[in-house]
């Protein structure tokens, strides 16, 4: 693989740096510090951090406002885009506007369909399909053009990334293929609590020639208690939580949390021993505490300088 964009998370893991990326989930409201509390608590512990659009297909503040003030706060955002919200001149108009506000990652997404949401009687746009938003993000990279061929000055070089659920019952392989085809650059996969099958996965995606194509960060999650731990289990697509680890949760009692924060550590030293696994991403399900936590606890601190 070569650098093909001016994002900083990139160099790193060109460099052969175990990457961490973390998540910050604009509010429904208007207010900034919403975004900048939980971008400062990322700060010198995150390399990069996701900023989510319309999660759960919920209305928040809009991920080119939350890309601006991420940046601000002195962390590389990741601006996540879905095809869900927007037909091609939005899609184009945020990718623009999320790098002209500081955003040099992307992440392209479906989105949830909005009956989940709080607007379930919305009408999903759908006007590009996830390879469709892929391969605007790579030509605007790559030729400087839009869909419609026409150029554009000053283009965006995103780094470009996707998300994956490699432990799906119904998982294809083929389907990460055509989005690194695409021109997709790195992949954040869904949260990982069953080490030993994500390592079956990477044993195979490694046959196929994926890391030698694709970033791959696992993602991690705390689960903070067992009601919360089968709650993920239960409602996520493609979570397995192990018996072993709600038992363990069951038999913490009070101190859950804590034990949740432990467990997630030693699952993130299993996945840095998998060889081409390039980093984490660790989500906070709400909560920043147990991220900080979690990325203290698995010795990845201090994290590299910029440069």
């Amino acid at each position: 693989m070569t650098i093909r964009s001016d994002s900083r998370l990139e160099r790193l893991l060109h460099q052969g740096v175990f990457c961490v990326t973390s998540e910050v989930v604009p509010p429904r409201g208007g207010s900034p510090s919403a975004v900048t509390d939980q971008a400062r608590g990322l700060v010198g512990y995150a390399d990069a951090a996701n900023v989510t659009d319309n999660p759960t297909a919920s209305a928040h503040m809009s991920v080119v406002a939350g890309s601006g003030l991420v940046a601000a706060a002195g962390v590389e955002p990741v601006a996540q885009i879905t095809c869900r919200d927007r037909n091609r001149l939005g899609l184009t108009s945020d990718l623009l506007g999320a790098w002209a506000l500081g955003a040099r990652n992307v992440l392209c997404l479906t989105g949830d369909p909005p009956n989940i949401g709080d607007h379930p009687d919305a009408r999903a746009v759908y006007d590009l399909d996830i390879m469709d938003l892929i391969r605007l993000a790579a030509t605007l990279r790559r030729d400087g053009r839009l869909l419609s061929g026409a150029r554009i000055e000053d283009p965006p070089r995103f780094f470009i990334g996707v998300a994956d659920v490699p432990l799906s019952s119904q998982y294809r392989f083929d389907r990460l293929e055509q989005k690194a085809d695409a021109g997709a650059d790195f992949v954040q996969t869904q949260i990982v609590f069953d080490v030993d099958a994500f390592a079956d996965w990477a044993e195979r995606a490694q046959a196929r020639g994926i890391f030698e194509r694709m970033f791959v960060l696992a993602g991690v999650a705390v689960a903070r208690g067992p009601k919360s731990a089968r709650f993920i289990n239960d409602h996520l697509p493609g979570v397995v939580v192990p018996p072993r680890i709600v038992g363990l949760l069951e038999e913490a009692g009070a101190d859950a949390e804590a034990e949740g924060i432990r467990v997630s550590v030693e699952i993130v030293a299993k996945l840095k021993a998998i060889q081409g696994v390039a980093g984490i991403h660790v989500m906070g399900l709400g909560r920043m505490g147990p991220v900080r936590r979690v990325i203290e606890g698995a010795g990845l601190l201090p994290r590299p300088a910029s440069f």
